[in-house]
Parts: C-alpha cells; sequence; structure tokens
C-alpha cells in the first residue's frame, strides 16, 4: 500500500466514523425563513498611492467621483479628471437573520477597473441593496488586503491578490427585514441533503423531544412543525430545543471522483459485489532526431534535413486479475482495492470500469 493510499484509506474511515455519530439538526438543516439576505453595492476606493484606476480606461469611476464631489458641494463642471488615486469597486455582504438597525456587517470589496492594488485605500460611503431594489445597509472605512504588489519599470512583484479586499464590521444595517417569528404558525426544516430516512428521523426526534405530534415530513427535504398544537410558548424557544436534537443522517452510497486533484471520496455505505479486474498502463514514445545532410565544399548539392523518428511501445506489467470479493464493511472495501497496487489517478479507471459492470453498489459522481 502506497503512502498515497494509506493517506486516502484514513481519511475515508475517519469520514465514516464522523458520519456514524449522532449529529444535531442545526448542523443538518436549515429552518424555512430563517435565512441571510445576499447585499451589494457599487462604490469608490480613494487614498490609493497611484494604483487605482485610469480614468481613461474606466470612464464610469470619472463618473462615481464627479457625482461624490458634486454631492460635497464641489462643482467639477466638464472638467477632465485624471486621478490615479480612485478605484472603482463592488461591494458585497450578507445581512444575517434578524438583523436590527445599527448592527455591524462584513463586507468585501473587489475592483472592477483596472486598478493595480487597493492597498491602503479607503472606502467612501456606499449604500448596499437587496434583490428587491432596497438599501438595506451603508458600508465606510480603511480597507484590509489580502495582498501587496510593487514593481518598478521594468519588473513587478504580486503576492496574493491586492484587488480583492475586506473590511471586518466596515457596513451598518440601517433597514430590516420584516419577519415576525412569534406570529407564525408553523415552520419548516429545510434538510441540507434531502433523504426519506433522515426526514423520518427527524420527525420522530421532534416529536418524541415534544411529547406529542407536531412534526409531519412532508416529503425526502422538509419536515414541518406545527407551533399551533403546543399552545401558548415562544416559538424562538421551542427551535433552540429542536435544534440540539441529535440524530443519525442517513444517505445514498456515493464514490466521488475529482478527475482534476485526483481525488477519491468513498461513502460508509459502498459495497462491490465480487468481480476480478486486471489493470495495466501502455505507455507509446515518439522521439525525433532529424539529420543534417550538407554537400561538400565547392559542391553542386543543397543542405537537406534527413528525418529521424524513432518509435516506441512499452507496456508496463500488470498484476493479472485480481479478485475483489464480496464486501462487508468499508474497510474491506479499501483493502480490496488497494490490493490492485495501482496510484489514484488510475484508479479513478478501475473504478469507473467496475461501476460500469454493475459491481460498483454506489452512486458514481464525477467532477
Amino acid at each position: 500500500m502506497t503512502f498515497i493510499f494509506k493517506l486516502i484509506a484514513a481519511f475515508v474511515l475517519l469520514v465514516s466514523t464522523v458520519s456514524a455519530a449522532p449529529v444535531r439538526i442545526k448542523d443538518l438543516a436549515d429552518f424555512d425563513g430563517v435565512r441571510g439576505n445576499d447585499l451589494i453595492g457599487y462604490g469608490l476606493v480613494v487614498g490609493l498611492d497611484g494604483s487605482g484606476d485610469s480614468l481613461r480606461n474606466a470612464p464610469y469611476t470619472e463618473e462615481i467621483l464627479a457625482g461624490i464631489l458634486e454631492r460635497l458641494g464641489v462643482n467639477v463642471g466638464d472638467q477632465e479628471l485624471r486621478s490615479k488615486n480612485v478605484a472603482a469597486v463592488v461591494v458585497t455582504a450578507e445581512l444575517p437573520p434578524f438583523a436590527r438597525s445599527g448592527s455591524r456587517l462584513d463586507i468585501n470589496v473587489a475592483a472592477i477597473g483596472d486598478a493595480k492594488s487597493l492597498l491602503g485605500g479607503t472606502l467612501v460611503l456606499t449604500p448596499l441593496k437587496a434583490a428587491d431594489g432596497n438599501v438595506y445597509a451603508v458600508a465606510q472605512g480603511s480597507v484590509i488586503a489580502g495582498g501587496t504588489a510593487a514593481g518598478g519599470e521594468a519588473a513587478r512583484v504580486v503576492e496574493g491578490v491586492p484587488t480583492t479586499v475586506s473590511i471586518p464590521v466596515g457596513a451598518r444595517v440601517e433597514r430590516e427585514v420584516d419577519f415576525e417569528l412569534g406570529e407564525i404558525e408553523n415552520i419548516r426544516i429545510a434538510l441540507h441533503n434531502s433523504d426519506f430516512t433522515t426526514a423520518t428521523q427527524v420527525e420522530a426526534a421532534v416529536n418524541r423531544a415534544l411529547n406529542r405530534q407536531v412534526a409531519t415530513a412532508l416529503d425526502s427535504g422538509t419536515v414541518q412543525v406545527d407551533f399551533r398544537a403546543l399552545g401558548d410558548i415562544n416559538p424562538a424557544h421551542v427551535l433552540g430545543r429542536i435544534e440540539n436534537l441529535e440524530i443519525q443522517p442517513d444517505s445514498r452510497a456515493r464514490v466521488v471522483i475529482d478527475h482534476k486533484s485526483g481525488t477519491i471520496v468513498i461513502g460508509e455505505r459502498v459495497r462491490i459485489s465480487r468481480v476480478a479486474v486486471s489493470q495495466g498502463n501502455l505507455t507509446l514514445r515518439v522521439h525525433e532526431a532529424p539529420e543534417v545532410s550538407q554537400p561538400n565544399p565547392f559542391a553542386a548539392g543543397e543542405t537537406v534535413v534527413v528525418p529521424r523518428s524513432f518509435a516506441e511501445i512499452r507496456e508496463e506489467p500488470g498484476i493479472g486479475f485480481a479478485e475483489l470479493p464480496s464486501e462487508a464493511s468499508l474497510t474491506d472495501v479499501i483493502a480490496g482495492l488497494n490490493a490492485l497496487g495501482v496510484g489514484p489517478r488510475d484508479m479513478i479507471d478501475v473504478l469507473k470500469s467496475i461501476h460500469a459492470a454493475g459491481a460498483l453498489h454506489a452512486e458514481l459522481i464525477v467532477q
């Protein structure tokens, strides 16, 4: 077993061990309506050290700069602005559920022009809007760059991405989302991964904890809790109790393959029927070594290039047929696959072939 396979086996065993342990409902699902809202705004970062937008190539930066100056009482008229210390940016943030006026939010700022760096800049007051077009927060403050850049006339060094920055608690909530939790009659629990078995377990756990039939599994991904059957009880207290209930979630057997990184993740419930596998590599190598034929001095001839090609086919010795017996546990499946003695890249092809033969009893996901 190679070192890489040992790491893969250890990781898969760790995942399977964790998945078998009880998990809180708050880690498996969300409450319908209790969610955040995405905010976006368009603003200007000023105070850059000559690394801002070139206004000739970014006319929108000049327009917003002129608009800000006019709102501050400076009449720029038809003057052409040629500042190199400003940059147009897009500001994004997430408005968490139940955020109240005056709450602070973290924001992300990204340049949209040809600015070289936002290091050392300050974001000018920027309104942040939601999908409904209303302003819910305003952002302003000194940016914190995640990278740096330095250069001269003929060379430039960049570390990280200095055109994408953040401002911790850089926005203040000005408008609240209308949602009165105390007035709702029922709420739905939306599972992150739809599964009828898990939904049934959530229903049983809630009814058992509240000692009455208030939860109903509507489908594989939704469980509805009826607050009317609980009488005069604070819904926040009920949800706080529900989200800390523990169940053992179920899921389909899956094998996930990432071709880009060569990563293979095997779920705990994966099973392989008895099958024989043979694997080998075929390498074709073609080498060009042209020769130049040159005539003798003062001879009536021409210099020509004579092609010389060498082709070679090399087949690495395989392992013959290796039998993978019907396995009963994830550990046995890993041991059987490791017995093939192939690398992760070849293991991907082996798993795909086993699946095509109908011997891999799991959902194969190739990314």
